[in-house]
């Protein structure tokens, strides 16, 4: 087997360095260099020939760097991986930036999805893995090298199954593209919960920025309801989610959102009484928060582990199945 060799660019060093104790490695050395006119290199110091080789970048934007300074960073260090002999390299990117645009929704629009993946494999990229990506099928057929469409299904369950197994649930779709998403997390808790689950759906449409539809149905009188999405940026579709929710009787409202964004508005909207809870992962720290240490609402879950888990995977050549998402 292969030498697995472990690197997480500076924007991300606190996730990976979480990812490496969750392998009981250490991570690889590397330098970041900056230069005066705002260009940039990042090069391996250990010798990788041969190698293993994954690369943890989370290219959300923020809080010191661009989501475009992300994505050329991490492009660039893998071309320098390459070329210092790398036999595989695979980017873990949990949260993948641009991923929402995958299809033409006026004339003329970019498919920025397709051209990242351009940039990706022309790099010499190998496999790239993310976590809960928008929409799994547009990301798998964006890219012609191998993909790994990791589901955050593993890491809410063990939560709900922690904190809630003893309360009567629902689990909501906040919009007609996300049911998958909802169905996977529902199907998951009547297995290891061994009881029914109930099931709501929320009426969305967007044009040009603006959110509606107001039509709500579902099973969810009486039970605490869990709205499960991929990301919150300014968390209107998720307040119209919960209000929804509670008219139609619902308990208790909480949110389940794998990328907590958290841009501008969305502190108002975790203050809504129309949510009890609103729970994500670290993938994206919730640093545009003023002080979210405070916030009683606000719980953050660790990622590492399953990102971990789908490293040690891959590098044995094992299979996914139960990770990722068809």
């Amino acid at each position: 087997m292969t030498r697995l060799c472990l690197f997480a660019l500076e924007a991300s060093h606190e996730l990976g360095a979480a990812i490496a104790a969750a392998l009981g490695q250490p991570l690889a050395a590397h330098e970041e260099r900056d230069f005066e006119d705002g260009e940039h290199k990042a090069r391996p110091l250990d010798d990788v020939t041969g190698a293993d080789v994954y690369v943890v970048h989370s290219l959300h934007g923020g809080p010191t760097q661009s989501a475009n300074d992300k994505l050329c960073r991490l492009l660039f260090f893998i071309g320098a991986l390459k070329d210092a002999g790398a036999a595989r390299v695979t980017a873990v990117t949990p949260y993948l930036s641009y991923a929402r645009k995958d299809r033409r929704t006026k004339p003329n629009d970019p498919v920025t999805t397709r051209y990242v993946a351009g940039l990706f494999e022309s790099v010499g990229t190998d496999c790239v893995v993310t976590l809960e990506v928008h929409n799994p099928a547009a990301f798998e057929n964006a890219f012609r090298c191998r993909t790994v469409a990791l589901t955050g299904t593993p890491i809410f369950a063990d939560y709900i199954k922690y904190k809630l197994a003893n309360e009567k649930l629902s689990v909501i779709s906040p919009d007609a593209g996300g049911m998958k998403r909802a169905e996977l997390l529902r199907e998951t808790l009547e297995s290891a919960l061994g009881k029914p689950v109930g099931k709501g759906l929320a009426e969305k449409y967007r044009s040009a920025g603006v959110v509606s539809g107001d039509l709500f149905v579902g099973e969810v009188a009486g039970t605490t309801a869990l709205i499960v999405d991929d990301l919150i940026s300014t968390g209107g579709t998720l307040l119209r989610t919960a209000r929804s929710a509670r008219a139609a009787g619902a308990k208790r409202v909480l949110a389940l959102v794998t990328h907590g964004l958290f841009m501008a508005g969305s502190a108002d909207v975790i203050a809504d009484p129309a949510l009890d809870q609103v729970i994500v992962t670290d993938v994206v720290p919730p640093f545009r928060l003023d002080h979210p240490e405070r916030n009683k609402k606000l719980t953050v879950l660790p990622s590492a582990p399953l990102l971990a888990e789908a490293i040690k995977r891959l590098h044995e050549e094992r299979s996914l199945t139960d990770l990722i998402v068809f």
